[in-house]
């Protein structure tokens, strides 16, 4: 378990992280979203002991990882640039560098990652394209065999297909081996069906984490018909947690929260000539929560 307690980090006058606090349980893709600035890069070079916190405290297992070799050994940073070997480095010749910082280094399961990617070993780092570096460094952050994996920004620059791959290669990690993965991204979209839980990220803090599967169950869209019109104070003295409401004529559009099936009781009871429950995109969802804790999210993602 990673537990993320106070943790403030600045540089100069800029205040990357600001207090923030959060708890990253073992066995799940722990995805954070936020803009670029948000401090989602500063967050995972504090978790791997890169950076010394200025205040609060990162734990792995109740243990410090700043200045702790023996925390590091389980975990990889797969950062969202490759640090060469030499500039003739090649992707086999990373791989020995790996391997001699990471005992559980795997030859096999790299020579495996590769081909499913269909990169040679002997291809140089240099002469790569964005996508094949960040595959590369899929390849070589899964061969590792740590305990927790960090992926910054890892699908970005990837066409659709390697996404996929990747994608189902971190799946497979976390179901085979139980490794605890984070991933970062700007746009919500590229996490929405990789993640177990989701964490939004702004200015230094997190203003909203959830089981992904949470969200989605607990927050729905609701359009109705009514042989009368009908208020917004109708629906909240009928006990209905409302987050939105529109209304054309005598149709009404809603933004629930709360348990569907109770909901649905609740509004069949008003007696609607016509009720239709909508699933809600992942960022429907977060766009909905974040204006009931009073930020705009278009200023986020």
């Amino acid at each position: 378990m990673i537990e993320i307690t106070n943790l403030s980090k600045g540089f100069g006058s800029v205040k990357a992280l600001d207090s923030m606090t959060c708890t990253i349980p073992d066995g799940c893709i722990f995805g954070m979203v936020g803009a670029n600035g948000a401090g989602k890069s500063t967050l995972l070079r504090l978790i791997s002991g890169i950076y010394l916190p200025d205040e609060g405290s990162v734990k792995i297992n109740g243990e410090e990882v700043y200045d702790n070799p023996k925390a590091k050994e389980n975990l990889v940073f797969s950062s969202d640039l490759m640090r060469l070997v030499s500039n003739g480095a090649t992707l086999k010749r990373m791989a020995q560098f790996y391997a001699s910082v990471y005992k559980n280094f795997s030859f096999e399961k790299f020579e495996h990652l590769a081909g499913i990617f269909n990169l040679k070993p002997s291809l140089k780092v240099r002469a790569m394209s964005k996508g094949m570096t960040k595959q590369s460094q899929t390849i070589l952050s899964l061969a590792c065999n740590t305990d927790i994996i960090l992926f910054d920004e890892t699908f970005d620059g990837l066409d659709p297909i390697a996404r996929n791959v990747a994608k189902k290669l971190l799946y497979r990690e976390v179901c085979d081996n139980g490794t605890t993965i984070i991933v970062t991204s700007h746009s919500l979209r590229e996490l929405e069906d990789t993640c177990d839980q989701l964490a939004m990220v702004y200015k230094g803090k997190i203003v909203l984490q959830s089981d992904v599967s949470d969200l989605k169950t607990k927050l729905f869209k609701v359009q109705l018909a009514f042989d009368q019109e009908h208020s917004r104070e109708d629906f909240t003295a009928a006990g209905l947690e409302l987050l939105s409401f529109t209304k054309a004529g005598k149709v009404v559009t809603l933004i629930l929260k709360g348990d569907r099936d109770d909901a649905e009781a609740k509004l069949n009871a008003m007696k609607p000539v016509l009720m239709e429950v909508l699933p809600l995109s992942l960022e429907e969802v977060f766009t909905y929560e974040m204006n009931v804790m009073g930020y705009k999210f278009d200023e986020i993602d």
